[in-house]
C-alpha cells in the first residue's frame, strides 16, 4: 500500500449518451438513453437526467421506455466513442508511461511513475488539471478518484461522480470502507453477495469482523483470502500499462428469433467478417475459431475449433463458423449468435489450402464482399437484424441506413442527425455541436440529397492542444520514452 494517492483513476460521466448531448445541442438537459432499439435492446448508457426515471445500464430497453417514454433513445456511434476516448487516453499519457486502460471511458494512471504527484496536494493539483484539460479537449466532463491502491481509486472515482474529484489519504482505508455494502469490493457479484447476507455478513466491516478463516470456509482460500485483504482496504495490485488482448468477438441478438437455417447460416457469415475487420484492426490473427449460439429457450452453446496456424482471413474465419455450425441444433429457434477469434498473435500464417479454395470459389463467382454498414457494431452491443450481409444478401431496405442518432448530411441543409424514420420518411433535426438547437425537416427516405455523414468532432478544432502539465523526466534523468501512451479499444472479451 502506498503512503500517498498517486493512483489515479478516471471515469468518464455517463460517456456514451454525455458524447451525444455534446454533438446534439437539443438534447442538452434532456434524458438521453444509447443503446439497442429493437424489442430485445438493452441499455448501454443513460444521462443523468434519464437516471432521475430510474433507467440505468444493462436494463431492458422496452423497461426503459416504459419508466422515461419522452427520452431520446439512440443507437450508439462507437466511431464517435472511441475518437473521443483517444483524446482522453492522449491526456493521460501526459501523466505516466503507467496508464491501464479498463474500457473506452476508464483508465488507472499511476502518478508517482509519471512523476507528476508524490504526495496528497500534488496529487490533488493533477487531478483538477486533468479534468479541466478533458473538458477543453473533448467538451466533457469525467470523475476522478486518487488513492493508495487502485481498489480505493475506483470506489472514490464513483463517489466523485458526476464531475468531481475525491481524495482518499492512505492509513483511512478501513473506516471509509466499513460501513458500505459488500457489493462495493470487486468480485462480489448478486450470487456472492446473497451468500454473504445469508451468513450474517452485508457490510464490510462485517467481512473484516469475521475473520479470514470464515471467509475461507465460505468462499474457498483464493477467493475468501483476497476479499478479507479487500475489506481491511488493503490491494497491492500496480497499474500495468499493457493489457494483452485474449480475444476479439462480435454478436448480435435479434428482434425476432431465427428458424430460418439458411438466414443464421448468412448471419454467422455476416458476424465473421466483422470478427475479422476487428481483428485486423487491433493488429492481430488467432488461431481459434468460436461460435456462440442462444436459443429460444435462452440455453446458450459454445463451439470452437483450433486451425493449424493464426489466421486474419475472412474466408477462413467464415468458413470455419459455418463448420461449427453445422453442430448446433437451431431448429426452435436463435435469439442471439456470435462469432469470436482467441489465441491472439501479431502475425499470421497464411493457409494456403484456404487460400487456394478462395480463389476457386472467386472463378467460379464472386465472394460476398466486406460491408462497412454495420463496421461500427461492438461486441455485445445489440444491433437489429438482417444488417451487413454483404453482396451475396438482398439489397437492404433503404429505411436501415437511418439508424435514430446517426449523423447525415443534406446537400441544401448541412449537417444534422436522425430523429426516427418509418413509413418511407426520415425525420432529420439539422444542428451541429457547436450551434443552437436545430430545426426539424422530413425527407423520403431515398432522398438523393440526404447521405450518411461521420460524425463532427465536439469541440471545434483547433491547434493540437498543449497539456498544461509541466514536462516531466524519470528520476534518473533519461528521456521519459513513455509519455504519450493512450489506451487501446475496448474488446468484447477482454
Amino acid at each position: 500500500m502506498r503512503t500517498a494517492p498517486t493512483i489515479l483513476h478516471l471515469d468518464m460521466d455517463a460517456f456514451f449518451a454525455a458524447a451525444e448531448q455534446a454533438a446534439k445541442p437539443s438534447l442538452r438537459g434532456k434524458p438521453v438513453v444509447v443503446g439497442g432499439l429493437g424489442p430485445r435492446g438493452v441499455v448501454a448508457t443513460a444521462s443523468y437526467e434519464a437516471r432521475r426515471f430510474g433507467v440505468h445500464s444493462a436494463m431492458p430497453m422496452a423497461q426503459a421506455r416504459r419508466l422515461a417514454p419522452n427520452a431520446a433513445y439512440l443507437v450508439p456511434r462507437f466511431s464517435l466513442y472511441r475518437a473521443v476516448s483517444e483524446q482522453v487516453m492522449e491526456l493521460l499519457g501526459t501523466l505516466s508511461p503507467l496508464v491501464e486502460p479498463l474500457s473506452l471511458d476508464e483508465a488507472f494512471v499511476d502518478l508517482e511513475a509519471g512523476g507528476t504527484a508524490d504526495d496528497s496536494a500534488s496529487a490533488r493539483a493533477t487531478g483538477e488539471r486533468l479534468r479541466s484539460d478533458i473538458r477543453a479537449v473533448t467538451g466533457l466532463t469525467g470523475s476522478v478518484g486518487l488513492a493508495g491502491s487502485k481498489m480505493i481509486a475506483k470506489i472514490a472515482s464513483e463517489q466523485a461522480k458526476p464531475d468531481g474529484l475525491v481524495l482518499i489519504e492512505p492509513g483511512t482505508e478501513r473506516e471509509l470502507l466499513g460501513p458500505m455494502s459488500v457489493r462495493t469490493l470487486p468480485g462480489v457479484g448478486p450470487a456472492t453477495g446473497e451468500h454473504l447476507r445469508r451468513a450474517g455478513m452485508t457490510t464490510v466491516a462485517e467481512l473484516a469482523e469475521a475473520g479470514e478463516d470464515e471467509l475461507v470456509r465460505l468462499l474457498g482460500r483464493a477467493h475468501g483470502t483476497s476479499l478479507f485483504r479487500m475489506a481491511l482496504g488493503h490491494d497491492d495490485r500496480p497499474v500495468v500499462a499493457e493489457r494483452d488482448a485474449k480475444s476479439v468477438s462480435v454478436e448480435d441478438t435479434f428482434d425476432v428469433d431465427l428458424h430460418d437455417r439458411v438466414r443464421v447460416r448468412m448471419e454467422v457469415e455476416r458476424l465473421a467478417e466483422r470478427c475479422v475487420r476487428r481483428l485486423r484492426a487491433s493488429g492481430h490473427s488467432g488461431r481459434t475459431i468460436v461460435l456462440k449460439v442462444r436459443r429460444f429457450d435462452f440455453s446458450t452453446l459454445t463451439r470452437s475449433e483450433t486451425l493449424r496456424g493464426p489466421t486474419d482471413d475472412p474466408a477462413v474465419v467464415r468458413e470455419a463458423a459455418g463448420r461449427l455450425l453445422e453442430a448446433v441444433d437451431t431448429t426452435g429457434g436463435v435469439r442471439l449468435l456470435g462469432v469470436g477469434v482467441t489465441g491472439l498473435t501479431d502475425y499470421t500464417q497464411e493457409d494456403l489450402f484456404a487460400q487456394a479454395a478462395a480463389e476457386d470459389h472467386s472463378d467460379g463467382g464472386a465472394a460476398p464482399e466486406e460491408s462497412e454498414a454495420a463496421a461500427g457494431g461492438q461486441g455485445g452491443r445489440q444491433e437489429g437484424p438482417g444488417q451487413d450481409h454483404g453482396a451475396s444478401a438482398p439489397e437492404l431496405p433503404a429505411e436501415r441506413r437511418w439508424a435514430a442518432g446517426h449523423d447525415v448530411r443534406h446537400a441544401l441543409y448541412g449537417a444534422g442527425w436522425v430523429q426516427g424514420s418509418g413509413v418511407g420518411r426520415v425525420t432529420v433535426r439539422f444542428e451541429e455541436p457547436g450551434s443552437a438547437p436545430g430545426r426539424v425537416r422530413t425527407f423520403r427516405i431515398d432522398d438523393p440529397d440526404l447521405e450518411p455523414s461521420d460524425p463532427l468532432p465536439l469541440v471545434a478544432s483547433r491547434a493540437p492542444a498543449q497539456s498544461s502539465w509541466p514536462e516531466t523526466r524519470p528520476k534518473d534523468g533519461s528521456p521519459d520514452e513513455g509519455a504519450g501512451v493512450s489506451g487501446g479499444e475496448e474488446m468484447s472479451s477482454p
